[in-house]
């Protein structure tokens, strides 16, 4: 029996992550799993690497309160993520956090002026689209349990804050800002998604709720294997001036660190895990 297991407590809190397959978004459910948290692994088409993400999240659980459930949600579809929304807040324990992760590269690296429309609309769909209306629906979700909540409880004695202890994070990209041309379409997604955040951070901090902006670099994940010596050749000139890759334990200690409430004052903020990659330098 763990220490925690001693006690009569509430099921742990859920925090639900996109993308949680693989790559970021594992490290980050990973990382929240052993902080305590139970976690809604959503993903889109790998049931196996989600199922994978599952049994290593049982391996970092500290308590029996918490608990670790998959849903596949295609988040560029209305009609999916409508329906994965409902299912999340039936079936998981009080839901406190959404982590935007899931994103997609273009299926090839092409010049600005080979760019395809359907490439263009798949990035925007899944990376820009996806992500804001996902948010709008949690954010609807937790109004709704807020005024149930505040019915059964009658007047309330001070200023109320329906969002308080809500927590929305972004993970975008350095591409938000930095130019590829090969994959012009990837970098106007992100840089839509980074505006996102900072609209819903308007939006919520009225309400008590807190939205930060997560800018990963170069990450070592699956999406930059295929340019994998390339960026270790960068790395190693100095691109980065940490002189090493981002890694998925990275982003799954920043996520960690605002869900656990100590950066609760910081709306809007961008933070930035790319080694000092965005410094700009003579």
């Amino acid at each position: 029996m763990s220490f925690y297991d001693q006690f009569e407590v509430p099921r742990a809190p859920t925090i639900i992550v996109t993308g949680a397959s693989r790559g970021l978004g594992r490290g980050i459910a990973l990382e929240l799993a052993s902080s305590g948290y139970s976690v809604a692994v959503v993903f889109g088409k790998n049931r196996v690497e989600a199922e994978n993400t599952l049994t290593l999240c049982e391996s970092k659980r500290l308590s029996k309160h918490q608990c670790f459930k998959s849903f596949q949600i295609d988040i560029s579809s209305a009609d999916d993520r409508a329906r994965g929304i409902v299912e999340i807040f039936g079936e998981c324990p009080e839901v406190t956090g959404l982590i935007n992760n899931a994103g997609i590269a273009p299926r090839a690296r092409v010049d600005i002026l080979d760019t395809t429309i359907e490439s263009y609309e798949e990035l925007m769909r899944t990376n820009a689209e996806g992500p804001f209306f996902l948010t709008q629906l949690v954010v609807r979700k937790w109004m709704e349990e807020d005024q149930k909540a505040v019915s059964n409880q009658g007047d309330q004695t001070e200023r109320h804050l329906p969002l308080r202890g809500k927590r929305v994070v972004f993970i975008t990209s350095i591409s938000s800002e930095t130019v590829s041309l090969n994959r012009g379409e990837y970098c106007m997604s992100k840089a839509a998604l980074s505006m996102a955040a900072s609209l819903w951070a308007a939006r919520l901090a009225p309400e008590g709720g807190l939205v930060v902006e997560i800018r990963p670099g170069i990450m070592k994940t699956d999406m930059t294997k295929g340019v994998e010596g390339k960026y270790q050749t960068l790395i190693e000139q100095g691109l980065v001036p940490a002189r090493r890759w981002g890694t998925p334990e990275d982003v799954g200690r920043a996520v960690r660190a605002i869900m656990s409430g100590d950066y609760d004052f910081a709306s809007g903020s961008v933070i930035h895990l790319d080694g000092g990659f965005h410094i700009s330098r003579l």
